[in-house]
């Protein structure tokens, strides 16, 4: 597929997709949703990528929302299924891949923006970052998991404000309320995410991508997540990775694990 609206770049285990419309202050189409989905699928499949990180282009925006020029004029049905595909072919998609996918939110973070952000595994922001749902003032509430996993983040109460008063929270307060897990200038937010990227590679990308499924587990209607967690630890106990571990911490040095 040609990439038209995203940039992808590789640096020791670590892909960069960049959200590349700063004309539109990258916000999301229904192009750039189906290229974000399709070569973040091939990037999960890709054993030389360990980590990956989402973000926008230019200092103004990481996503400020949906594009809402192709849809203003929807039905209540194309409205439904608007939703329903954007959440199974990205927002829903990126939250259970197995390769861990860190958000760098630079600048704007809105609507569809945030919501995508919220989808990946954490987010770390820049100074000037500004996050918020402002959907409710367009006559229409998030569509793209917002409700959910706002709630989820910072909890029922300030999640209702957030989406009620349809407001932006600045970096700062995001940190505080558990939204984002750190804040840096903007000059040091790539050197903040490879060095975080770095420590995750150090890991066994088998045993995070079960931890991936174990923490998500709770979050699913129906899915008992200890039990998942139980099988999921289990699992672990019959890979490379478990065995290069364990041997490596008795013989008293670093493993080197294969993700196997």
């Amino acid at each position: 597929m040609e990439t038209k609206n995203i940039i992808i770049e590789h640096e020791k285990g670590t892909a960069t997709v960049t959200i590349n419309r700063p004309d539109k202050l990258n916000a999301l189409n229904k192009e750039t949703i189906e290229e974000l989905h399709f070569w973040l699928k091939k990037l999960d499949e890709n054993e030389n990528v360990k980590t990956v990180i989402l973000t926008g282009s230019g200092e103004k925006a990481f996503v400020a929302g949906a594009d809402i020029s192709e849809f203003a004029h929807f039905s209540d049905k194309e409205g439904a299924l608007l939703a329903a595909k954007g959440q199974d072919l990205l927002f829903n998609f990126v939250e259970n891949m197995k390769t861990p996918v860190i958000a760098a939110v630079n600048g704007f973070a809105l609507g569809g923006g945030l919501e995508l952000a919220m989808s990946c595994h954490f987010r770390i922001a820049s100074d000037n970052a500004k996050m918020g749902l402002p959907e409710t003032s367009l006559g229409v509430i998030p569509g793209y998991g917002g409700t959910q996993r706002l709630a989820q983040l910072i909890g029922k109460g300030r999640a209702m404000e957030m989406i009620m008063t349809a407001g932006m929270i600045d970096a700062q307060t995001a940190k505080d309320f558990g939204l984002v897990n750190h804040v840096v200038p903007q000059a040091d937010l790539f050197a903040t995410y490879m060095t975080i990227a770095d420590k995750i590679q150090r890991n066994s990308p088998v045993a995070i991508a079960k931890a991936i499924e174990a923490v998500n587990a709770n979050y699913k209607d129906g899915v008992n997540g200890f039990e998942v967690e139980i099988r999921k630890f289990g699992e672990c106990f019959a890979t490379a990775d478990f065995r290069e571990g364990t041997t490596a911490f008795l013989e008293k040095r670093k493993p080197e694990f294969a993700g196997k």
